[in-house]
Formats: C-alpha cells, structure tokens, sequence
C-alpha cells in the first residue's frame, strides 16, 4: 500500500519555481503509487494568525488569554477551527510532510509559519512529556524544501548570510524534531531568479532524481531525550558528554559543547541543488 503524503505550500505563483518542484513532488511521488495531498496555504486563504477565533464556545481564562493551553483544551474537547481540524486529519494519515516554500527573512513565509502555529497544537503534537525523539510524530517524516534569494557560498561558514547548518537548526530541530518527526535533510535550490532556464531545469531534474528513493532515505541527526537528564534542568547526561569529549566535532548544531560545527549536521551538499 503506498505510504500518504502532505505538502504544505507556500507561494504566491502557480508560475514559480516552488510551484514546478511542487508539482514534480506530486508527479513522481504519485507515480510510486503514493497518495499525495497538497495544502496550498495561499489557495486556501489559510489564516495566519493564531487567535481566540480558533477555539469555538468560550475559552477557559478569557481574562488572561494562553492560546497554546487554550488550543490544547479546545483540541481535547473537539472544539478547534474547522480549517485547524482540516489540516489535523491530513498530519495524522500523513507518513510523509513536505513543507515546499520560498526561505523570507532566513526562515519561512508568514502563512507557513502561521500553519505551525496553528496546526501543530498543543497536546496533539507535542506535550511536556512527548516532545523531541519521544514526540507524537516520531513514526512520520518531514522534510523542508525551500529556495533561496542567495547563492550557495553566501550560506557557508565563511560567507555573508552564514552556515546554513545554523539557519535551519531552529526550524529542523525546534519544530519538526520537537513534535517527533524524523527529518529527512532538506532540499535546497540556490537562488534560481539568478541562474539560466537551463541551469533550473537541472535543479528541477535533481529534484526529481531524489524523489525516487526519497521514502528509504536516512533521516539527519539529531540528540534523542534520553540523552539528557531531567533532574538537572534537561542539561546533557554526564555520560554522553564524556563521551564526546574526545570528539573532534560537537555532538550537533546546537549541542556543539563549544567544539567546531559538525559538518553537514543540517543538510548534506549533495542533496542541495545549484546550477552546476
């Protein structure tokens, strides 16, 4: 049976570059017999802003309103949005999350963002008990799939904008792994408004390559919660970080024990398209 996929989109234009990957990702995955589903936020007229009108009949503290604990009730008690409980039972069937956009501001666009506020709820994906390598969604995988406004060498550890390790290491570890997702490393299409036509298609026919071993891929790393111990404010276990005490690299991007960045922590070069 072939596996459910998401993707949550996010442009403006059905003539983009992100709307081409977009449709490559449905072509070929559809094509390995897989049900895919797309969320186009814009389409949708998805709502950005998390607000009281999520939540419907009365809210528990509306004097001191906590829309995270709110939602978590509201969730609870099938009391949430209509759009919100939409997108809920797509992440529940889904195996596979694609979130497909154009990287604003080194992070996503308003409307993506407002999806993970939203749609990633307190309660039904992560709690203070289920949360990272314990997560709700550690049986499903996510990935981003994204394209810059800047080159590739603008993104290292030498260039302007900085190592892309550290950029994605919000997104990838803050969200995706902190709701459990095993995360598949990132697709990356450098700065295509600024290469030839000939140099897209090929990012496009990279794309395409990936996608046909896409679902047997090995996620990236990243520290799982029993590496860290709960007494002492959920600092790094004594025995891990002797562990790495030796290492020549940190144990990730933001466990790095103030060692050198391991290479490649957040994304691996291979899978990240230019023009060459």
């Amino acid at each position: 049976m072939g596996k459910n996929i998401l993707i949550v989109y996010a442009h403006q234009s059905a003539g983009s570059f992100n709307a081409a990957a977009k449709d490559a990702a449905v072509e070929l995955l559809t094509a390995q017999g897989c049900n895919v589903v797309v969320s186009d936020l814009y389409a949708l007229g998805f709502k950005a802003t998390a607000t009281k009108e999520d939540i419907t009949g009365e809210v528990k503290n509306p004097e001191h309103f906590c829309y995270g604990e709110e939602t978590m009730v509201a969730w609870r008690e099938n009391r949430l949005s209509a759009d919100i409980v939409e997108e809920h039972k797509k992440v529940t069937e889904a195996d596979l999350i694609i979130f497909q956009f154009p990287m604003y501001w080194f992070s996503m666009p308003a409307i993506m963002k407002g999806w993970i506020d939203r749609v990633l709820t307190q309660g039904f994906a992560y709690s203070s008990e289920k949360r990272y390598s314990q997560g709700p969604f550690k049986e499903k995988l996510a990935m981003l799939s994204f394209t810059t406004g800047s080159q590739e060498s603008m993104f290292c550890s030498n260039g302007i904008n900085g190592d892309m390790n550290v950029t994605l290491w919000p997104i990838q570890n803050g969200i995706l792994y902190y709701c459990g997702f095993q995360v598949l490393a990132p697709q990356i299409f450098w700065a295509p408004p600024h290469i030839t036509s000939e140099g897209r298609m090929a990012m496009l026919e990279g794309w395409r390559k990936r996608l046909e071993g896409l679902l047997s891929e090995t996620p990236l790393s990243f520290a799982p919660l029993d590496d860290f111990d709960t007494s002492s404010g959920f600092q790094l276990k004594t025995e891990v970080k002797e562990k790495q005490a030796e290492a020549e690299f940190g144990l990730t991007v933001g466990h790095h024990l103030g060692k050198p960045l391991p290479p490649n922590n957040q994304f691996r070069p291979a899978l990240c398209l230019s023009s060459a």
